[in-house]
């Protein structure tokens, strides 16, 4: 007899399970993906500015940053018009005061023209960041270097770390929370070989995707070379750093989780119920929250949590926060297993966990209220960044599972209770009965006894089955389970690329800078009127300059010579030039080009940064007579 897998709707449970968790990786991974190196640690400034044309060539390069980042001696690179290094790769901390300052110094000598800067770093919360400007000694000038287009934490790399990061989450879940149910809610799940197995595999994935963290991590935050994962000689680098160092912690940590899984499946599962029993229990469940909490801790000291303010605060709150939803959405998937693969789950069992779900999801709210509080800071940062709108999603979702939740609870109270008969879940035990059966009897074939034991299993197993299929209210229940599973594997997909995304507090804070920073933009075009006097022949007349959008970058630049008739006057020669007094900037000079009679025109000329600008203008009427006058211009 053939046992059919029980249905949600018209779909089998199994397809709806794996479809469930594959949409919900792949939904993890490609939000991962899709912002890998959100920049937690801003540069706020650096000296020379973005776009500056300096007269002479500085003596180093300098940056500044809004936290706390590590760099190392070829963070910061300087760039010669032809592609050459102009740094002595020897990067400085210039921090003083609660400043974040970083600079290098440049070589003598350096030739005029554009120069690039890259930089990168780690910041504070354990995520890379890079990026790169220019700036120019003397004049502007075409460059051989391409600015990077991929920033750091991107590409394959970046993609298999994200990756390796729900997995991390999810094994956490599943060990965590499947390991809380069985001393909380259901001590014979113990001996249940689904719920050993799904509490081993969380196990297994968490310490697979930590090793593959730790071998990632050099080319995720470095090269971004898939080639230089297999790279031994940058792990002690990697070991160094507050990440290496949580990721090792973890690694011990789950040596000892092992040891707690092994006590929990071996000697406690095979107990009898009695006083002994009871201290065990006591025991696993004291020493299984100080390796969950060292685990969570692991996280919350090198993440969000670990930076920005009440840091101390944050810390332990993040800890209770992880450790809430590992035992909601573990418990949840632990309970799913129970009810698809076991006959014999308790009503009092799914009621116990009902209750501490329930205080989980109390916890969770409590101390989410904060990390909200803490990381957005603002109403407007909700919807106006992105990791305000990840956070909505995220409350969405978890009102969804509660909602769901409420119907799951509803079933539990229809639930008949079962007795608490000692259940045969596998196989191998059937097919033990069914031999010690056949030993009592006549038969001594053993190949007739293997035969006999596989039909009794098969034929136990389609009878737990079509018992299980009939039960409406654990039909019910499984179906909102299964939804509530459903839900949570999304939920916890958004949770990993929360924990990548740069905070909206920290957003809102660099969107403030920079709108500071920014001037007004002018209504249009900006146009001066300046009369001069060569002293020659027709030597008199008005210069007329118009400059669009008169703002920092590049410019249309448009000059109109007329004579005092207000006729075009056709200069054998006009020259421009512009100088930023304040900042010792320039002058820059422009040769514009001819168009008509009295008209000459420049594009792209290139202003680097606003202010009150002074620009002067030669004017040639004859082989002999030139002269040459000057009016301040404001440029946004």
């Amino acid at each position: 007899m053939t046992a059919t897998a029980p249905r949600f709707g018209r779909f089998p449970v199994r397809v709806l399970l794996a479809v469930t968790v594959l949409v919900g990786t792949l939904l993890g991974a490609l939000l991962a993906g899709a912002s890998p190196a959100a920049a937690h640690a801003a540069l706020t400034g650096s000296n020379p500015k973005d776009g500056a044309v300096v007269a002479t060539a500085p003596k180093e390069v300098t940056l500044t940053f809004s936290e706390q980042i590590a760099m190392g001696d070829d963070s910061i690179r300087v760039l010669e018009p032809s592609g050459k290094r102009a740094d002595t790769a020897k990067v400085r901390d210039l921090g003083t005061g609660g400043t974040v300052a970083y600079g290098v110094d440049l070589h003598a000598g350096l030739p005029d023209g554009t120069y690039t800067v890259a930089w990168k770093a780690v910041s504070a919360d354990s995520h890379p960041v890079s990026g790169a400007f220019t700036f120019s000694i003397g004049a502007p000038s075409s460059t051989t270097v391409a600015l990077p287009e991929e920033q750091a934490g991107g590409g394959i790399v970046g993609f298999l770390y994200g990756v390796a990061r729900y997995v991390a989450y999810a094994g956490f879940v599943l060990l965590v929370g499947g390991a809380a149910f069985v001393l909380l809610c259901w001590q014979r799940g113990a001996a249940v070989r689904p719920v050993q197995r799904l509490v081993v595999h969380g196990w297994v994935a968490m310490t697979a995707s930590t090793l593959a963290m730790l071998l990632l991590r050099g080319p995720y935050t470095s090269s971004g070379s898939l080639g230089d994962v297999l790279d031994l000689g940058a792990l002690p680098a990697v070991l160094e750093t507050k990440t290496g160092a949580a990721l090792v912690s973890r690694l011990l940590l789950l040596g000892a989780a092992a040891l707690f899984v092994a006590v929990l499946f071996g000697a406690f599962a095979k107990r009898e119920e009695g006083a002994e029993k009871k201290d065990l229990s006591f025991g696993l469940a004291i020493g299984g929250t100080v390796v969950a909490a060292g685990i969570a801790a692991t996280w919350a000291l090198s993440e969000h949590a670990s930076t920005g303010i009440q840091s101390a605060v944050a810390m332990p709150v993040d800890v209770l926060h992880l450790l809430a939803v590992a035992v909601w959405l573990g418990g949840l998937a632990t309970l799913l297993t129970a009810l698809y693969r076991s006959a014999a789950v308790e009503r009092r069992a799914v009621r116990r966990f009902s209750t501490v779900a329930f205080t989980s999801v109390v916890v969770l709210a409590a101390t989410g209220l904060y990390q909200s509080w803490r990381q957005v800071g603002s109403w407007s940062a909700l919807t106006g960044t992105t990791y305000g709108r990840l956070l909505l999603l995220k409350v969405g979702l978890v009102a969804v599972m509660v909602g769901v939740a409420w119907i799951s609870r509803r079933w539990t109270a229809q639930l008949a209770e079962v007795a608490e008969a000692e259940e045969v879940t596998e196989t191998a035990e059937t097919e033990d009965a069914a031999e010690k059966d056949n030993d009592a009897g006549a038969s001594t074939d053993p190949a007739r006894e293997a035969q006999l034991a596989r039909q009794k299993a098969a034929v136990a197993t389609a009878e737990r089955k079509r018992n299980r299929d009939a039960d409406h209210e654990r039909s019910g229940l499984r179906r909102s389970v299964l939804a509530e599973t459903g839900v949570a594997v999304v939920l916890l997909a958004v949770t990993t690329v929360l924990t990548s995304t740069e905070p909206g507090r920290t957003e809102e804070t660099a969107k403030a800078g920079n709108a500071q920073a920014a001037p007004a933009a002018p209504a249009g075009p900006t146009e001066i009127r300046m009369p001069f006097d060569t002293g020659g022949p027709s030597g008199k007349g008005t210069v007329r300059l118009s400059l669009d959008p008169a703002l920092s970058g590049a410019n249309d630049m448009h000059v109109w010579i007329e004579s005092p008739d207000g006729k075009a006057l056709d200069a054998p020669e006009v020259k421009v030039s512009f100088t930023l007094k304040a900042k010792e900037i320039g002058p820059l000079p422009i040769t514009p080009d001819r168009i008509t009679a009295g008209h000459w025109t420049a594009s792209a000329v290139q202003i680097p940064m606003p202010g009150d600008w002074q620009v002067k203008v030669t004017v040639r009427t004859s082989d002999i007579d030139q002269t040459t006058i000057d009016k301040n211009i404001k440029i946004g």
